[in-house]
């Protein structure tokens, strides 16, 4: 009697051929023209190139091609270069000890699986040698004309998996991929030139981007290199960022709060020089600024970890762009504390680009060449002295304003010695107040500029700074519960909010095993008031499940202490005196964080005379 649990049509176990299994490679290492480019760029970098050309047409879907003057490829080991899993850069006795981008030998074989690859090259005192691979079928190694280093030639790429082109974006999407990787790689590696081209025309084609070697120690290299791909504006805005942990460290530079972006787009993480997109890295990123930044704000940052490589597992993505620390904790808290004592140490520094705009919007629309009028910028003191004479009268100069307009203006410091103004400079960054407008707004002189306070924003701030550390200094007061809430969970969430319970508990939230994945909230944060305890706690798992962290119940509490400072703070509409308007801006030169409000807006402007100058037409 037949058993019919047996199917008659059992499957056949068989072993793929070498093709197809290189285009299965192929689809998980090449899964767009940027893939192959970074792939082929990886390489060049590996072979110790100092000079990377790279020429693509039409978003690199008929062409792409790298030149690279590197240490080459000896015509005897071409054949070899594109088997699978041939590789120069381990042997494969320890697959952690890994110091180069590439290390599986896939990437060629895969890219002549689905395309048709050209390798040209030469050693350095060798003939050049070619070998061409179409759709997996090597052809034979051919002498070639090559002064030296490698050319990589990849037309036609996924021809021979035609069902993989309908998933392709337009050419200019495309390119924009290919661009966004040359950056990355240019960051990791200032000291070498990389050029980009288009050459869909034909010809030599447009160059797209351009980045010439650095020069200096690796942090000049670095900001010059990130000057010329993020912009000057972030590298005069970015601070320096170089701090090492337990076998790690950690270099780059990170934004301003002020320079803040909408979008996640201008965070790079490299780790051992690798361009990685890690989401515990990024949330290490984003737990840095998140006291300094509204939820629709992103930090800019580009930032280098380096460790040994067995501290860190990069195989762990096929393509290679997400890492396994050791000690993940260990990572992370690097990056956060890091970045805030970089931020702390900034004081009361506000982005440039805040006078910039400030300025933009001050200009009148071009009418013409604008005359250009020179004059001798006097000292401070003939400047005191002008003050003093050209001063209205304070009774009677400013009587007809009086019920039309909110504005004071305060006198002018007298009896300054000469030879002070650098040390004015030093001491006063922000100057003396010498007016408030609309009672909102105070006015200061600093020694090449001025300054223009929301002294709203600057005191909430303030504010929000003295009862963060007051909340630091004597913790957070925990309400018991009379009737402990339970919240069923899952075994899995149970045993991940557990592992946080700790930390959850010096921000007053007491949370206990309750048996059979449940959970007993014994205590609850006493400024939140009455909580729902099983939304918060369901809150905080989604935070983990999505970044590997939770600060919600910081982030609700730091909030709660924003609106208090925010009404405990000096209201708009109130008339300050003179003194209460320099200790304000005294405070604020103290404070840590004080150039930014509690939701990251800017608390002051300051224009530099040149700029206000520039204005008026002088120079």
């Amino acid at each position: 009697m037949p058993d019919h649990q047996i199917s008659e049509n059992r499957p056949v176990i068989r072993q793929l051929d070498d093709a197809a299994i290189n285009r299965i490679a192929a689809g998980e290492v090449v899964e767009r023209p940027a893939s192959a480019v970074k792939e082929l760029v990886e390489n060049a970098l590996d072979a110790g190139a100092r000079r990377i050309e790279v020429a693509y047409a039409d978003g690199g879907k008929t062409l792409i091609r790298v030149t690279d003057d590197g240490c080459g490829i000896a015509g005897a080991d071409l054949q070899l270069a594109l088997s699978r899993h041939a590789t120069s850069k381990i042997d494969g006795s320890d697959l952690l000890d890994i110091h180069t981008f590439g290390f599986r030998g896939e990437a060629l074989p895969s890219l002549g699986a689905v395309g048709r690859l050209t390798i040209t090259s030469r050693i350095e005192g060798g003939d050049a040698s070619a070998i061409t691979v179409e759709g997996g079928s090597m052809g034979p190694v051919k002498p070639a004309a090559l002064s030296g280093g490698t050319i990589v030639e990849l037309r036609d790429l996924f021809y021979a998996t035609p069902a993989r082109l309908k998933f392709m974006r337009s050419d200019r999407a495309e390119a924009q991929a290919i661009t966004d990787v040359i950056k990355r790689l240019a960051m990791a590696e200032p000291f070498v030139r990389f050029v980009l081209r288009d050459v869909s025309g034909g010809g030599d084609g447009r160059v797209t981007f351009r980045a010439d070697a650095e020069s200096g120690d690796l942090f000049d290299a670095l900001h010059g290199r990130l000057a010329r791909i993020l912009g000057a504006e972030f590298a005069e805005n970015a601070l320096r960022i170089d701090a090492p942990r337990e076998g790690l460290h950690l270099t780059g530079y990170a934004a301003l709060p002020t320079y803040s972006r909408g979008s996640s787009t201008a965070q790079y993480l490299f780790v051992n020089g690798r361009p990685v997109k890690d989401k515990m890295l990024l949330g290490a990123l984003r737990a840095a600024y998140f006291d300094f930044l509204s939820r629709d704000r992103h930090p800019a940052a580009a930032l280098f970890i380096e460790c040994d490589p067995h501290l860190v597992d990069v195989n762990v993505h096929p393509a290679k762009s997400e890492v396994r620390f050791r000690d993940p904790g260990l990572a992370r808290g690097l990056i956060v504390s890091a970045l805030r004592h970089a931020l702390a140490e900034a004081g009361h520094r506000a982005s440039t680009t805040v006078a910039d705009a400030t300025l933009g919007a001050f200009r009148p629309e071009a009418t013409g060449q604008a005359r250009v009028y020179q004059m001798d910028r006097p000292s401070l003191g003939a400047r005191t002295a002008g003050y003093a004479a050209q001063a209205p009268d304070q009774e009677n100069g400013f009587a007809e304003f009086s019920g039309e307009f909110s504005a004071r203006v305060e006198s002018v410091v007298e009896n300054i010695p000469q030879g002070s103004e650098e040390i004015l400079a030093e001491r006063l960054p922000l100057g003396a107040a010498r007016a408030q407008v609309h009672e909102n707004y105070i006015v200061a002189q600093t020694q090449d500029g001025m300054v223009i306070v929301d002294q709203h924003a600057a005191h909430e701030r303030l504010v929000y700074e003295k009862l963060k550390n007051q909340m630091a200094e004597n913790g957070v007061a925990a309400q018991a519960l009379l009737i402990p809430e339970i919240v069923d969970l899952s075994d899995g969430d149970c045993a991940r909010l557990l592992a946080v319970s700790e930390d959850l508990s010096k921000f007053g939230l007491t949370i206990e095993a309750f048996g059979g994945g449940a959970v007993a909230v014994r205590e609850t944060p006493a400024i939140l008031g009455e909580v729902n305890a099983r939304a918060m706690i369901l809150d905080i798992l989604d935070e983990l499940d999505d970044q590997g962290e939770s600060n919600l119940v910081q982030a609700r509490i730091e909030a709660i202490l924003s609106r208090v400072a925010c009404h405990g703070s000096i209201r708009s509409g109130r008339r300050m005196r003179a003194d209460e308007m320099n200790a304000l801006l005294r405070e604020m030169e103290a404070t840590p964080h004080s150039g930014q409000c509690n939701h990251g807006r800017p608390t002051y402007v300051e224009l530099k005379l040149a700029d206000i100058e520039k204005l008026f037409g002088r120079s």
